[in-house]
């Protein structure tokens, strides 16, 4: 019913049950991965008016699994990726995989999806540091290019003693750039 996807590695769609609407996934050498991407595979969707909810657990220093909301799944949203570099330092949430007693090792982190109604997965409030940047693309294509762009330019700056003139150049001045370059 699920998927699970870390860059560089398989695809999983192994996903255990570990209790009635509970299912984890095992993160093996969790300390390198960045972001990690919860799917539906496609072969059933959620019952009618649910969706799953879906958690990040790390052992911490004793080995207890440490469990934080990332967001959440359902049909409308089949998939989401989520950061979860930062989130060791992030405080602990309420879940509902802390009463159950799965296997964990040091270096294993694990994905844990919670079906629960709809109603109540919009009401949650995800760890902070596990949201994807909303900036689309083009708009950070279009920030870099204009910071790269006023570099470049004010890397040829002169002062208006050192200016010879020259009546086939145009001159602009740098602070009309930085007016029109969005901030």
């Amino acid at each position: 019913m699920f998927g699970c996807l870390v860059a560089g590695r398989l695809v999983q769609t192994d996903a255990q049950q570990v209790a009635e609407g509970k299912f984890v996934f095992n993160l093996p050498d969790y300390e390198n991965v960045n972001h990690v991407v919860v799917f539906m595979l496609g072969t059933a969707p959620f019952p009618v008016g649910t969706g799953g909810s879906v958690y990040f657990s790390y052992p911490d220093k004793d080995g207890t699994p440490v469990w934080q909301l990332l967001g959440f799944i359902s049909n409308e949203k089949p998939s989401a990726i989520f950061k979860i570099s930062r989130l060791k330092t992030e405080e602990i949430g309420q879940h509902p995989f802390g009463m159950m007693n799965i296997a964990q090792t040091q270096s294993v982190a694990q994905i844990g999806i919670s079906v629960e109604p709809v109603e109540f997965l919009t009401q949650q409030t995800p760890v902070a540091s596990a949201a994807v940047s909303t900036v689309d693309s083009f708009t950070q294509f279009t920030q870099k290019m204009l910071d790269n762009f006023y570099n470049f330019s004010t890397s040829f700056a002169l002062t208006q003693a050192q200016m010879i003139p020259s009546p086939t150049e145009m001159f602009i001045p740098a602070s009309i750039v930085l007016k029109w370059i969005p901030s």
